[in-house]
C-alpha cells in the first residue's frame, strides 16, 4: 500500500480503478532538418494546428446539455492560446530561423512562455502557463498522428491518474469518479473544471503516476488531498464507509439552502460566494449565497492581443449583477504582477514580480486603462448593487488617487448621460501587513473592507505557497497572521464598516470557528465550499468561542496553537 498527499480540490471520496493517462510531452523528439525538410515541417505544423483548432471547434459546438458551466470558456481559453502569436507564429519561425523539428519548435515555444508564466507572483497567472502547456501537448498529439478519443465506458468506477490534464480532455472523461494529477494548484482550470464537474480530485502529487499502474485500486480523498494506491482491505472498508456517510451528508447538506446563516447565540453571518468568471453565477444561486463578495475580473485580461474594451467587461459585469437578482455584487479591479502579464510572450522583466508593479499598483501606473474599466463597472452598477474593490492597497495615496479617478470615471460617464450608481460603496483589499497594520487609516477612508488571507499569509511568513521546498511552512492559523486578521476586524467595528474575509480561509471549516471567534459576520468562498461553512456556523455559540479563539491570539509556539486549535474543534 502506498500513500501519495497532494492539494485536495474537494468532491468527497472515490474508490475505483486506476486509468494512466500518457503524456506526449516525454521524450520530445528533437533535430534538425533542411532543405525541402522545412517546407514539409512548416506543413506538418500547420496541419496539426489546424487540426486542433477543429478539435476546439466540435468540443465546443457540441458540449453536453449538462456540461460545467465552466467548459465553454476554459476550452475559448485554450482556443485562443492555440492561436497566439507567442505560439504558433513562434514555432513556424523556430522551423524557419532554427532549423528545428515542429514537435520540438512547439515545445520550445511553449516551455518559454510557460517559464514567464511561472516567473508571476499570483497562483492565478501562474497556471496560465500550464494552460500553454496543455495546448502544446494537443498540437503534439496531432503532429504524431494520435487523436483524442473517449475511453470506453468501464465496468468499475475508474480514476484517472495523469501528469496533467487539459480541460479540453477532462470533458471526454465525464464518467471518470476521479482525477489523480502529479502537476498543479487551486486555481488551475483543471481544478476548476473538476470542481464544477463536483468530481473528486488531487493535484500536486508529485510522480505518484509512475507508481500506479493501470487497474490498480485507488483510493482518492478530494478533501484531504489524498491518494493511496493498492489499499489494505481494513483501509478499502474504512473508507467506503466514509464514502457511505459523506453521500448521506451531502444530502443533508442540500437541505440548509434554506437555513438562515445563524449561530446558536442569534448572530446573523453573511454567506457570499468568490465567482473567477459569469458562468459561475448558476453555482452561487443552487447554494443560496447572499451575493458575491469577490468576483475576480482578471479572466477578461487573458491569453489576449487586445485588452476587452470597455463594452466587452461592462457586458461581463453587468450579466453577473443581473445573474444575482439584487443581490450585492462586489468587482475587484484587476490584479495583475506586472505589465508582461497581459502579453505572456513578452519578457517579464521584473526582478521580483511579487514585490513589483501589480494590483493597484499597475492600474494607478496607467490611468486610461484603469478609467475603461471603472466606467464598465459603475455602468454595471445601474442594474444592481455593485461594490468596487481595490486590491493590494499598502499607503494613504493609493487610496486617495484610486477615489481620484472613479470621481473622474463617474464625470466621464455624467458627460455621456450614462446612469451608474453615484454612491457606489467602494472598499479595499487588506492583503499586506502594511494595510492590515494600518486598518484603522483605511476604514475610515474607504466604505468597506475585505481580507485576502492568502496573499496575507503569504507576505507575513515570507512564504511563496506555490514553493515546494517551503510551503509546509504556509500556516494561515500562525499567530501573527491571525492578530493581523484580528487588528482589521477591531478597525472595522470601530469606524462601523462592514468587513468580510474572502481568502481560502472563508471556505476552511476548521477555520469558521477561529474567523467567528474573532468577530467575524461576513465570509466569502467558493460556492463549493458554502453550506459546509454555513453548517458550522448554525453549531457554532460565538459565545464560547471568543475566549478560546483569544487564547489563540496569545499563543506563542505551534504546540500552543495545535492546543487551542484541538480545544476549538471541541466546541
Amino acid at each position: 500500500m502506498l500513500s501519495f498527499d497532494g492539494l485536495g480540490i474537494g468532491g468527497g471520496i472515490a474508490i475505483g480503478r486506476a486509468r494512466v493517462l500518457e503524456s506526449s510531452r516525454v521524450d520530445v523528439p528533437r533535430y534538425r532538418v533542411h532543405g525541402e525538410g522545412l517546407a514539409t515541417e512548416q506543413a506538418r505544423l500547420e496541419k496539426a494546428l489546424a487540426q486542433v483548432r477543429n478539435e476546439f471547434a466540435q468540443l465546443l459546438a457540441h458540449l453536453p446539455v449538462d456540461a460545467p458551466a465552466e467548459a465553454g470558456a476554459l476550452l475559448e481559453v485554450h482556443r485562443m492560446i492555440l492561436d497566439d502569436p507567442a505560439l504558433a507564429r513562434a514555432a513556424h519561425d523556430g522551423i524557419a530561423a532554427q532549423a528545428w523539428n515542429a514537435e520540438w519548435a512547439v515545445w520550445h515555444c511553449a516551455s518559454q512562455l510557460a517559464d514567464q508564466f511561472a516567473e508571476l507572483d499570483e497562483d492565478y497567472f501562474r497556471e496560465r502557463g500550464r494552460d500553454v502547456l496543455q495546448v502544446a501537448d494537443r498540437v503534439m498529439r496531432a503532429l504524431s498522428g494520435s487523436r483524442s478519443s473517449k475511453p470506453p465506458e468501464a465496468a468499475e468506477p475508474v480514476i484517472y491518474c495523469a501528469e496533467d490534464i487539459a480541460p479540453a480532455d477532462m470533458l471526454g472523461l465525464r464518467h471518470a469518479a476521479g482525477f489523480a494529477i502529479d502537476l498543479g494548484g487551486v486555481t488551475s482550470h483543471t481544478a476548476i473544471l473538476a470542481r464544477s464537474m463536483n468530481v473528486p480530485a488531487v493535484l500536486a502529487l508529485g510522480a505518484a503516476r509512475d507508481q500506479i499502474r493501470d487497474d490498480d485500486w485507488l483510493i482518492l480523498d478530494g478533501d484531504a488531498g489524498r491518494l493511496i494506491v493498492s489499499p489494505e482491505p481494513s483501509v478499502l472498508q474504512q473508507y467506503r464507509a466514509r464514502q457511505a456517510q459523506d453521500r448521506q451528508q451531502t444530502e443533508l447538506l442540500r437541505e440548509l439552502v434554506r437555513v438562515a446563516s445563524r449561530t446558536l447565540d442569534d448572530c446573523e453571518v453573511e454567506l457570499m460566494a468568490n465567482l473567477e468568471h459569469p458562468d459561475e453565477v448558476d453555482q452561487a444561486n443552487e447554494v443560496g449565497a447572499a451575493g458575491v463578495g469577490l468576483f475576480r475580473t482578471e479572466f477578461l485580461f487573458m491569453n489576449r492581443g487586445l485588452e476587452p474594451s470597455e463594452d466587452e467587461q461592462f457586458e461581463a459585469y453587468r450579466s453577473v449583477v443581473v445573474g444575482m437578482e439584487g443581490r450585492p455584487v462586489t468587482i475587484r479591479t484587476i490584479d495583475v504582477g506586472a505589465d508582461k502579464v497581459i502579453e505572456p510572450h513578452a519578457s517579464v522583466n521584473a526582478p521580483n514580480p511579487a514585490l513589483g508593479l501589480r494590483a493597484i499598483r499597475y492600474s494607478l501606473a496607467r490611468p486610461e486603462r484603469f478609467l475603461v474599466q471603472l466606467r464598465a463597472i459603475l455602468r454595471a452598477s445601474h442594474y444592481g448593487p455593485v461594490r468596487l474593490l481595490l486590491p493590494m492597497l499598502a499607503h494613504g495615496h493609493e487610496i486617495d488617487a484610486s477615489l481620484s479617478l472613479i470621481e473622474q470615471a463617474c464625470d466621464q460617464l455624467r458627460h455621456r448621460g450614462q446612469p451608474f450608481d453615484s454612491q457606489l460603496p467602494v472598499g479595499g483589499m487588506i492583503e499586506v501587513p502594511a494595510a492590515a497594520l494600518c486598518a484603522d487609516y483605511f476604514a475610515r477612508r474607504l466604505d468597506f473592507l475585505s481580507i485576502g488571507t492568502n496573499d496575507l499569509t503569504q507576505y507575513t511568513l515570507a512564504i511563496d505557497r506555490a514553493d515546494h521546498e517551503v510551503a509546509s511552512l504556509y500556516e494561515p492559523f500562525h499567530p501573527a497572521v491571525l492578530r493581523l486578521i484580528a487588528h482589521t476586524l477591531r478597525a472595522a467595528r470601530r469606524a462601523d464598516k462592514p468587513v468580510a474575509v474572502c481568502g481560502e480561509m472563508a471556505g476552511d471549516c476548521e477555520a469558521t470557528r477561529v474567523l467567528l471567534g474573532l468577530g467575524l459576520t461576513q465570509f466569502s468562498m467558493q460556492a463549493a465550499s458554502l453550506l459546509r461553512v454555513k453548517r458550522e456556523i448554525i453549531r457554532a455559540d460565538r459565545r464560547r468561542l471568543l475566549p478560546v479563539a483569544r487564547r489563540l491570539l496569545r499563543a506563542q509556539t505551534p504546540q500552543e496553537v495545535d492546543e487551542v486549535r484541538s480545544a476549538l474543534r471541541g466546541l
